[in-house]
């Protein structure tokens, strides 16, 4: 319910980001967006961030189930995010439109069915965390769960951000990216930026890697 309820407060304040700024439905490229505003988006996605990992921090009864109620809230959130801006703005056309994701450290970019199918893969994951630590008190790990799942996800931000950042370091190195003294015209390039290409094979390496992390899980749990 928790995330649920997050899922239509982000979307809240989507459906007002573009009643301002695009009232002719939202598309690439971005249009400009006062720096407060900016800002303001940044800190609230920091904002949402503290607020998983409080919800976590309280359902969790070890570090391992923390992890896992902070991963399922996080796919709930996200999933019923698209699906109140579908019911409110009769968007995403389709599964395969471009969406910006994330903006921290810098644009995440990819099409909405990207999102979901890391989502979906969060909450079976969560689920055998939860069930095992339900049925014994805990969750049997190892070395190579954990590199799978923390390896496959920094695949997979790499296949959201590998475009965006393809098209700024045209002009600036990635130092002068997170030097906050170019951040003005570092917003003026990306107003120019369009979607050129997804990095699918990439983005399936991560997912696949995670799918072999959620595997090993249930064999190890099962078998000890």
């Amino acid at each position: 319910m928790f995330a649920i309820a997050m899922g239509f407060l982000e979307t809240s304040v989507v459906v007002y980001l573009r009643k301002l700024y695009y009232p002719e439905g939202f598309s690439f490229p971005l249009k400009f967006i006062d720096n407060d505003i900016i800002l303001t988006e940044l800190l609230r996605e920091f904002a949402t961030m503290l607020m998983l990992l409080g919800i976590c921090v309280l359902a969790g009864r070890n570090g391992t189930e923390k992890f896992a109620y902070f991963i399922y809230s996080f796919a709930i959130w996200d999933i019923f995010y698209y699906v109140f801006l579908k019911f409110l703005l009769n968007w995403p056309e389709s599964w395969v439109t471009w969406d910006i994701l994330f903006l921290l450290p810098f644009s995440w970019v990819g099409p909405v069915i990207a999102p979901v199918i890391n989502s979906l893969t969060m909450i079976v994951l969560a689920w055998l965390i939860i069930y095992f630590t339900d049925k014994r008190n805990t969750v049997k790990t190892n070395f190579m769960i954990w590199s799978l799942l923390i390896f496959g996800s920094l695949i997979v931000i790499i296949a959201y951000t590998q475009d965006y950042i393809a098209f700024i370091t045209k002009q600036f190195s990635f130092a002068q990216m997170m030097d906050i003294s170019n951040s003005k015209a570092l917003l003026s390039l990306a107003t120019q930026y369009v979607p050129a290409s997804f990095n699918w094979l990439l983005f399936w390496i991560g997912v696949l890697m995670h799918f072999g992390a959620i595997v090993l899980l249930l064999i190890k749990n099962k078998m000890e």
